[in-house]
């Protein structure tokens, strides 16, 4: 009877524990700063003109309710294209929009200021990593089919 009650009592506590210990709602898979969509086909033709090389773009999403630093983290393909983010910092839910050509860098728009383009429309990977390197995200695509990708 002893045992019976002290295993009784054990399985309470370990379950009490499990509910303390339960996952949150907050998905794992999701990170809190995201390629959200990838622009890789500019449409038209390839021109190399900054309104074609503009039209190519990665859109990073901040999906947490807190603004978030990006100094010193980068965007770069599989050839090793970089975009170093500078003093930058995404406000909580908002996105910022990387584009391929030159321009003026503003809180929701920055520029590779590149002359040619960057994201291979038959396919490439985009690569998100934090200021000491570490990946956060990446979105990959094989094919041109709509010349963009939702992450």
């Amino acid at each position: 009877m002893r045992r019976t009650a002290a295993s009784l009592a054990l399985a309470s506590a370990l379950a009490a524990t499990a509910v303390v210990v339960a996952p949150t709602t907050t998905s794992a898979s999701t990170p809190p700063v995201k390629i959200y969509k990838v622009q890789y086909d500019s449409p038209g033709k390839d021109t190399g003109s900054n309104t074609s090389l503009n039209s190519e773009w990665v859109v990073i999403k901040n999906m947490t309710s807190t603004n978030r630093s990006l100094t010193g983290w980068t965007l770069r393909d599989r050839t090793g294209y970089t975009y170093r983010f500078p003093t930058f910092t995404l406000k909580a839910g908002a996105t910022v929009t990387v584009r391929t050509g030159k321009g003026t860098a503003t809180s929701t728009q920055r520029y590779y200021n590149r002359a040619w383009y960057v994201w291979n429309n038959t396919g490439d990977t985009a690569y998100l990593k934090d200021s000491k390197g570490y990946l956060k995200h990446s979105c990959s695509w094989t094919s041109v089919g709509t010349g963009s990708k939702y992450c």
